[in-house]
């Protein structure tokens, strides 16, 4: 951690966020480039062996692999080296590489590295490449720890009652469970979407149309090499692009973790009232201080901490999607900065996922205040009572009941006696003189499974 870092992300969170590092730093950015650049470099020597090229033998293959197999933060330096004096990022990748040819004795090919591309056919395929592995290696797995303890927490709270709070107003009831289902179903179903996207790739040049590719090597079928490389990569080829690949798969993540960070900060807010509410209590840790100046506070920190968090994430998601989507006629370059901030979006996410999963982490269920909540409040008995009534054809059942109980406090001897006073048949009387708050959940238990 560096005390004097400007982001957070890089200072204060540097250890919880560093696994990002390795999609979204600088150097990731140049390791994907010079991965991309020697990928396509064996594909256009070994595949479609264009004429002027030979065939790199297995041992060749294998030593220019192992220039990104051992590229490091050193190598990447000596990258930001060449960029002072070229002051273009790619074309210095490109410089790189065609050193090292000569260091392997390849160099005789030297001319082939960053052949027919513009700086975007490396780009894109670079930035789609960081965001598939951050999303395989990284997110999604994190997403799917908070989703499993969710679900074991639903399942352990199936069938704890709560009074449910519509309005912040006393309610019908539910079950805790319930309440932590109705979040992992929603989140199961973004992380589906999210996982189902495409990840769209385009290697076709400076405007799309294969110009130059098609100038040089009239016989190749560039659509069918540029599909062939592109799902080499593991990405899916967009065939129809200007200079830049449009980002749009990149605004359905990005809106995808927009959907799953708003669902979480629902959930955090909830579970902070709840916290409030004395329905959970937070484990205590030896040492760490709820307030600086009153001893017994024990704050939900880690909720705020998720909540703040997510809120960053989504004003970063929000312009990136609204933003990268949208180029000048075949290209600008305001995409650029835009994209380098992709990393901090996702880093703001991953801090809030695991501050949330500390937070759950630390819960530890109330029962006794859960059940004191429900015993205070019978008369949202009225519910049931007046739809019994309405079943025997009680003449104005709802104004009966809202005469009864609304604004008041009404008692269980109150409400049985009210019950008593009712003409209905004798098997729905006794059935309504059974129930108590506590028991008034309907199927929520069953509903989880």
């Amino acid at each position: 951690m560096s005390i004097t870092a400007l982001s957070p992300l890089d200072g204060r969170y540097q250890s919880k966020v560093e696994d990002l590092s390795n999609f979204f730093s600088e150097a990731a950015l140049i390791y994907y480039r010079v991965y991309t650049e020697i990928e396509w470099l064996i594909f256009i020597c070994n595949d479609l062996k264009l004429e002027k090229t030979r065939k790199f033998s297995p041992a060749e293959i294998k030593k220019l692999k192992k220039i990104y197999e051992d590229f490091d933060e050193n190598e990447a330096l000596k990258i930001k080296e060449i960029e002072k004096t070229t002051n273009h990022d790619v074309k210095s990748v490109e410089y790189y590489l065609k050193e090292n040819l000569a260091k392997i004795k390849c160099n005789d090919m030297a001319e082939f590295v960053h052949f027919a591309c513009t700086s975007e056919d490396i780009n894109n395929l670079s930035y789609a490449l960081m965001i598939h592995d951050a999303l395989e290696e990284t997110l999604v797995d994190q997403l799917e720890i908070i989703l499993d303890e969710i679900y074991k927490q639903a399942l352990e709270y199936k069938n704890i009652p709560m009074l449910a709070h519509t309005h912040g107003q006393p309610a019908s009831p539910t079950t805790m469970g319930k309440e932590f289902f109705n979040v992992g179903q929603r989140l199961q179903r973004q992380i589906e979407n999210l996982v189902s996207i495409e990840i769209l790739g385009k290697i076709n040049g400076a405007s799309g149309n294969y110009n130059a590719h098609v100038t040089a090597y009239p016989e190749i079928d560039w659509v069918k090499a540029s599909e062939k490389f592109i799902s080499s990569l593991g990405l899916i080829p967009n065939l129809y692009t200007t200079q830049i690949e449009p980002h749009d798969f990149m605004a359905e993540i990005f809106d995808c973790f927009r959907r799953v960070n708003t669902i979480l900060i629902d959930f955090n807010r909830d579970i902070w009232t709840y916290v409030s509410f004395k329905y959970f209590r937070q484990k205590v840790k030896v040492g760490e201080v709820g307030s600086s100046t009153m001893p017994h506070k024990v704050n939900p920190i880690d909720f705020e901490n998720s909540e703040g968090n997510l809120g960053l994430a989504n004003a970063f998601l929000t312009h990136l999607s609204e933003k990268l989507p949208i180029s000048r006629m075949q290209r600008d370059l305001t995409d650029s900065t835009v994209e380098r901030n992709i990393g901090s979006a996702f880093g703001y996410c991953l801090l809030a996922y695991k501050s949330l999963f500390k937070g759950l982490s630390k819960l530890e269920i109330n029962q006794k205040a859960l059940l004191d909540d429900l015993n205070d409040n019978w008369e949202i008995l009225a519910e049931p009572i007046q739809t019994v009534m309405r079943k025997h054809g009680v003449e104005k059942p709802y104004e009966k009941l809202k005469e009864f109980t609304r604004g008041k406090k009404v008692s269980e001897k109150e409400f049985k006696k009210f019950i008593e006073s009712l003409e209905i048949p004798k098997k729905d009387k006794e059935r309504l003189l059974k129930l108590t708050p506590a028991t008034y959940v309907g199927l929520a238990g069953k509903l989880l499974g």
